[in-house]
């Protein structure tokens, strides 16, 4: 038989490691809680990204850029690159970054555009879509004078073949670049533990200024450094941002109270590199 006394040591015993295991417990999610610093003191990194070099970032998006002071990266491929060379030169004087989005842009080829010419990631190998980018990153070292950093994936797909034979060009990317960014994700990056070679990407095209705003709000918990990406600069559309509503984003992240630090995938991610203990 117990006695009272034994029951209320016993008692005490069990409260006791209840207490340990609860203080353990919140230590550990305190662990893994952010709690990273930005220049400036901000609580967040953005940076704006815009795919394809397409005309109208060149004649609407950069004029915008260029008005409030923003660095922006831009993921390009050789063919609309020399259409308007010239000017891209001139881009690149400004300070802005250019990226690798492939030579051949290929994507899933379940794409009506890629199924009228027979081609898609389905059909090609790693070895194939190796060439295909480091021909890339020649063209824009010869021509332009960059060895780009930052590689964004056409499509946001990251994987070659198909079925069982299916291969992730993810590593690919990590051999050749300090960064890859995908597309269409639903959340940021989380400074402490994201990984490089599959930095987030969210959608700011056919978005108003309110959409993005809470977009931009609704993560901004861990300090995340938000990537948004966006084609056509001009009018509202489905692969279009508006100029407009790119022109109020811009005032927005940059006044000091919103505490959002502005600068380009390189930038951004040199600096974490810099500042992080690496994950486990």
């Amino acid at each position: 038989m117990i006695n009272k006394r034994q029951l209320l040591i016993l008692l005490c015993g069990m409260l006791s490691h209840a207490c340990v295991l609860a203080d353990t417990h919140s230590a550990t999610e305190q662990s893994h809680m952010t709690t990273f610093q930005y220049p400036q003191g901000a609580r967040n990194a953005v940076s704006l990204t815009f795919d394809d070099a397409r005309e109208s970032q060149l004649d609407v998006g950069i004029p915008i850029l260029e008005q409030h002071g923003i660095k922006a990266t831009f993921y390009v491929m050789p063919e609309p690159v020399g259409a308007r060379l010239k000017d891209w030169r001139k881009v690149v004087k400004m300070g802005h970054e250019l990226g690798n989005h492939t030579l051949s842009h290929l994507c899933t080829g379940n794409f009506d555009w890629l199924r009228a010419q027979n081609k898609g990631l389905e059909q090609v190998n790693l070895a194939w879509l190796e060439q295909d980018i480091l021909t890339t990153n020649q063209y824009l070292k010869t021509q332009l004078g960059v060895e780009p950093k930052s590689f964004a994936y056409p499509c946001g797909n990251t994987f070659v073949g198909r079925g069982a034979q299916v291969e992730s060009y993810v590593p690919l990317i990590a051999r050749h670049f300090e960064t890859g960014r995908t597309w269409l994700d639903e959340t940021a990056n989380n400074p402490v533990y994201t990984d490089f070679a599959q930095l987030t990407g969210i959608r700011m095209d056919g978005l108003t200024f309110e959409e993005l705003k809470a977009t931009l709000e609704a993560l901004r918990e861990d300090n995340k450094w938000i990537i948004l990406a966006g084609h056509e600069v001009g009018e509202n559309g489905l692969y279009s941002v508006d100029a407009r509503v790119l022109s109020q984003l811009i005032q927005y992240l940059n006044a000091p109270q919103s505490g959002y630090w502005v600068d380009t995938v390189e930038q951004v991610a040199s600096y974490i590199k810099m500042h992080r203990k690496e994950p486990e």
